[in-house]
């Protein structure tokens, strides 16, 4: 049996996570026993107390990952945690399989999922509520009497409570007289609301003196909020997912949760300097479901400390506080400018210093920098989706001239269309780069992506640090104010280099040549960011 990490948080209060079980239960996620042993990695490195790995017995996946997690990962922070029902009814606790088969898991914790609303209890388990009381009891002594600490999810134990607030409680003080070291207030339909959570909890805690914890599906949007309710109303147990993940609209979000109860309940959760690694955690997980992180997220979202209006800007530059309720990198995020059509003097100054050039306090250039976004964002362009694009702005207006690592004589894509049905998409490319006139010609499987390998084909001569690159993104726009196939159209492209990502857009009356002047600034600034110095 897995030991108690020497470097785990005092007890008196459960950070649990629950991505590896609830949180999988997501639309579209469907995690290998290899994704669960690299979130199981990550939540150890962040420093929960408790990670919830599945249901052993329920599933060969489940029960393949215990196997694996003791055999593969050293927990420094985190103990290992097996989910499974009470014994069934009718059945002694020692004849049932999956109460034996938590055992098998190895885990030191076990949660066990009970029933406390009295119509669950006769309606699903088809049983009586003093049997169900029996299955609680019996379930939680044997798994004690083989050494295992043991929590209990009440399910339904909101709306069971309505119901028949006696009978729910009733589960809770047979819970914890029985053993268990916790009980959880399961809000499973996700139906409640701050107030209510906080009256029920109270109460529930006078009257049966049992150590509680919450579980809180985010249905009414609430989760973050009723969890940290329950909390104000003594409940001293948390359980999360990472980034919110779980069935229908989701969990309780764990990161919200923790840096709410680190920065602004002043209680310490986590091992000391963990905070920090909240963004780079909630990312991590994010790629490994293969879910786009979402931007707008509390703390760790990459627009949570973005400012895009003028107003706020020129508070910031006298003091960040007072537009932003914390220093994200407390929770390690960063502010952002963005720079749009609201943009005034104090915006582009950030912005030039977040990007490392020096605007000298010169108003004059500055005020030519904001009138030049107004007039491009008028015509359809985008800078607060597209930094690189900017910068390559601001350094033409401090240089006085473009920054240029070629110039294009002309470019054309061509679409065949084939008896048989298919298409051929080819381009070519004709430019000067270090004063050699270069034709290139490439096939795609688009007219976009056979203008991006000629570009490629045609530059790589002479700029070998553009076969790092590659096109990530690619998102088209067709712009209000125009009719049909005539439409302006604005192309936003994401570009890596293996080390980051940057993105550049462009405008046109068509997508093609949209494309091209997205892909123009994208290899300038790649360019520019391996430390090229541009022609003369």
């Amino acid at each position: 049996m897995t030991d108690v990490p020497e470097a785990a948080v005092p007890d008196a209060f459960h950070v649990f996570d629950t991505t590896l079980r609830d949180g999988a239960q997501r639309e579209g996620i469907n995690l290998t026993v290899a994704d669960k042993l690299t979130i199981a990695r990550h939540l150890d490195d962040y420093g929960v107390g408790f990670i919830e790995g599945g249901w052993p017995g329920a599933n060969p996946r489940d029960t393949e990952f215990f196997q694996r997690a003791r055999a593969e990962i050293d927990f420094r922070h985190a103990q290992l945690v097996a989910f499974g029902a009470t014994r069934k009814a009718g059945v002694r606790v020692e004849d049932d399989p999956q109460v034996a088969a938590l055992l098998e898991s190895g885990a030191p914790v076990i949660t066990l999922v009970a029933k406390s609303h009295v119509r669950h209890v006769e309606l699903a388990l088809r049983t009586t509520p003093e049997e169900n009381l029996g299955m609680v009891r019996d379930t939680i002594a044997h798994l004690r009497a083989h050494g295992r600490r043991v929590f209990l999810d009440c399910e339904h134990f909101f709306d069971g409570y309505a119901l028949d607030p006696t009978y729910a409680k009733e589960v809770v003080r047979t819970a914890s007289d029985a053993g268990a070291d916790v009980v959880v207030l399961c809000d499973t339909n996700g139906g409640m609301l701050p107030a209510q959570v906080t009256a029920v909890v109270r109460t529930v805690l006078a009257d049966t003196g049992a150590r509680l914890g919450i579980h809180a599906q985010d249905d009414t949007g609430c989760a973050v909020a009723n969890t940290l309710a329950a909390v104000d109303a003594g409940a001293t147990h948390v359980q999360c997912t990472a980034n919110g993940y779980g069935e229908r609209v989701g969990n309780s979000n764990l990161f919200p949760v923790v840096a709410a109860l680190e920065l602004k309940y002043g209680r310490q959760v986590l091992p000391a300097g963990k905070l920090a690694e909240t963004t780079r955690i909630s990312h991590a997980i994010a790629e490994v479901v293969n879910l786009t992180p979402s931007t707008h997220q509390p703390y760790v979202g990459v627009s949570a400390f973005a400012h895009k209006a003028g107003l706020h800007a020129s508070a910031i530059k006298v003091d960040p506080d007072l537009y932003q309720h914390m220093d994200p990198a407390l929770v390690g995020n960063t502010m952002r400018m963005l720079v749009s059509d609201m943009a005034g003097r104090a915006s582009i100054e950030l912005k030039g210093k977040e990007l490392g050039i020096d605007l000298g306090g010169d108003r004059e250039l500055v005020g030519r920098v904001v009138e030049r976004v107004k007039e491009r964002e008028l015509a359809g362009y985008t800078y607060e989706a597209a930094d690189a694009s900017f910068e390559l702005l601001l350094r033409a207006e401090v240089d006085g001239k473009p920054l240029r690592y070629f110039t294009v004589e002309s470019w054309r894509a061509i679409v065949e269309d084939r008896p048989d049905g298919t298409h051929a998409n080819e381009a070519t490319v004709k430019l000067w780069a270090k004063g050699e006139r270069i034709v290139a010609t490439a096939e795609g499987n688009g007219p976009v992506n056979a203008l991006d390998r000629a570009l490629r084909v045609a530059l790589e001569q002479i700029y070998p640090q553009l076969a790092s690159m590659e096109l990530v993104d690619y998102k088209v726009r067709i712009l209000e104010g125009a009719l049909g196939t005539g439409s302006i159209t604005r192309v936003l492209v994401s570009t890596s280099d293996g080390r980051g990502e940057w993105s550049t857009v462009g405008v046109a009356e068509n997508v093609i040549a949209a494309s091209w002047q997205a892909l123009d600034d994208a290899y300038a600034y790649g360019l520019l960011r391996a430390g090229v110095a541009p022609q003369a």
